[in-house]
């Protein structure tokens, strides 16, 4: 069977590792906590103590870790995954990276024989452990091909938007779009509310009319209800696919005015509750002036 490496086990990345194991492949796994590891472990993993001795003798490595410097250190690292690759082997990123990085690991990789794709990916943690995300690929045509079997487990929608690098474009453009929303649907929620509105009434007229975004959908609720349990996506890292993605927006368009301002209130947000969910941005924007 195809043996494949997954490096990085958090919200996400455990529920993708799982699926290779659902399909049959050869799995070894790697995290910086084993805790995270033990029930995939118990149902056949193997367990690395690094990047490199789960990527030995893999025919791909898959990550999904937090940001550049993360992903950095698990690929080119002096125990990372590249020391311990065979040549012709697939180092599939999934983590949600720079633009710039993508290319950096791109050219870094492919000069010691290897084939990198950037392939982050949209979608929950249950969709996740259900094989039903969306890939969003940069990559040579035959290098996808290649890497095909490896991304069906994962989710059966993949976008290829061109070379590699063009589906980390995709992916930040998707995600500062999310934060605009959120932003927007954070003020909208608290302007509703310091004007005395019915709040139930609010939440349901938003999440089912025209403004109704997956995002409005999801946040406008919890954020009547101030209910922020269960977060699946945290403040910090909206925050740093926001700077990601204005970095890009400001070397391609002469103002990014919205996106900035996106990006300035999750700046807030992040340093009011890092760990939190993003949806705690209401209570950033609700605060009265003073």
């Amino acid at each position: 069977m195809p043996q494949v490496a997954f490096i990085g086990l958090g919200k996400m990345g455990h529920g993708m590792a799982g699926r290779y194991l659902d399909a049959g492949f050869t799995v070894a796994v790697w995290n910086r906590s084993k805790a995270k590891a033990e029930d995939l472990i118990a149902r056949g993993a193997r367990w690395a103590t690094s990047p490199a001795g789960a990527a030995t003798g893999a025919d791909a490595v898959v990550t999904m870790v937090a940001d550049d410097e993360a992903s950095r250190r698990v690929w080119l690292g002096n125990d990372g995954a590249a020391t311990g690759m065979k040549a012709g082997a697939l180092a599939i990123e999934c983590s949600t990276v720079s633009h710039a990085h993508a290319l950096e690991m791109s050219q870094g990789l492919t000069k010691r024989g290897l084939i990198y794709i950037d392939c982050p990916v949209t979608g929950l943690p249950q969709a996740a452990a259900a094989g039903k995300l969306t890939l969003l690929v940069g990559a040579d045509p035959a290098d996808l091909e290649k890497a095909r079997p490896f991304l069906l487990p994962l989710g059966t929608t993949i976008r290829h938007f061109g070379a590699v690098g063009t589906g980390t474009v995709f992916k930040l453009i998707n995600n500062l779009m999310g934060a605009v929303q959120i932003a927007s649907l954070a003020e909208g929620v608290a302007i509703a509310e310091q004007a005395g509105l019915d709040m139930n009434l609010v939440a349901e007229a938003l999440s089912t009319g025209a403004v109704a975004s997956p995002q409005v959908v999801r946040h406008s609720t919890r954020m009547v209800a101030r209910d922020f349990s269960g977060a699946t996506f945290t403040a910090a890292l909206r925050h740093k696919d926001a700077a990601y993605a204005v970095r890009l927006a400001e070397t391609l368009l002469p103002g990014v005015p919205v996106s900035r301002s996106a990006l300035a209130a999750y700046d807030r947000a992040k340093a009011h509750a890092p760990d939190g969910d993003e949806g705690q941005m209401i209570e950033i924007v609700s605060r009265p002036k003073r």
